[in-house]
């Protein structure tokens, strides 16, 4: 989950290897990814896959070798079996609308972008407003609130054609706005912001096709690639959680685990 906390993190440093920069503010998330990225690049070194004389970047940027090192480090040490055909089968029943092809749905939409500079608590203030005053017209008034909305706020192009963006598949849209879009079977006015690459969205669902439920014979590879995936993404956390319960760590709290990896 992303967070909107803004670091100071001149002090953060990992086995006293400092991983940023005095005048940087990071947030918490790319904090985690460079306090991780470096102890993997130490213990990199200390198994032999790198030199020492590797230099630490305090910007994050790790070197080639230092890249191609600890791929080599994951590949040995975080290791998942491959699931059984019941598991898949499981999953999949589990997940049907994820291996579901052509639905699609009708949208409209109102952006409000994060740019650089954005004060982000006042641009989700005013998100918040606008979904709130919407959703009260949902249906309710003769008046399009929606379409007025988006023509005199929205940060997208298609506000001048009152948000519409027509029908959509999975396909044509970032995947955590698709999440949003196809995870649920509402119609009208979705109940939440939806957040994306691009901001912050309200979003109204004008009507839904069903899609067509593929067989698991037909995806078999794609479940099994997906468990392998969720296998592998639990495996390395713990792994991670290991590495920092052996370091010395400044500026950061980070997952400690004090149990061995489990395969």
């Amino acid at each position: 989950m992303q967070s909107d906390q803004a670091l100071e993190v001149d002090l953060a440093t990992v086995n006293g290897v400092v991983i940023t920069r005095p005048d940087e503010v990071l947030d918490t998330d790319t904090l985690h990814q460079r306090a991780y990225s470096e102890l993997l690049r130490q213990t990199a070194i200390q198994t032999g896959l790198l030199a020492a004389s590797d230099t630490p970047a305090a910007d994050g940027v790790l070197s080639e070798a230092a890249s191609h090192a600890i791929e080599t480090l994951l590949a040995q040490e975080v290791r998942v079996a491959q699931p059984s055909e019941e598991a898949c089968r499981r999953h999949h029943a589990a997940h049907q609308a994820s291996y579901t092809t052509g639905e699609r749905v009708e949208v409209r939409h109102i952006l409000f972008a994060v740019t650089p500079g954005v004060d982000l608590n006042a641009l989700r203030q005013q998100a918040e407003a606008t979904l709130l005053n919407v959703r009260c017209h949902d249906g309710k008034n003769t008046e399009d609130v929606f379409a007025k909305q988006a023509r005199h706020v929205s940060n997208c192009p298609s506000g001048s054609e009152g948000g519409q963006l027509g029908w959509l598949s999975t396909s044509d849209c970032a995947p955590e706005f698709a999440k949003e879009l196809f995870g649920h079977k509402e119609i009208g006015v979705l109940p939440r912001l939806v957040h994306s690459r691009f901001g912050l969205h309200v979003v109204e669902i004008l009507g839904r096709q069903p899609g067509v439920a593929q067989p698991f014979e037909s995806v078999q590879g794609t479940v099994s690639m997906a468990l392998q995936q969720q296998s592998f993404v639990t495996a390395l956390r713990q792994y991670l959680s290991l590495l920092a319960a052996d370091a010395q760590i400044q500026g950061i709290e980070l997952e400690r685990a004090d149990s061995a990896l489990v395969q």
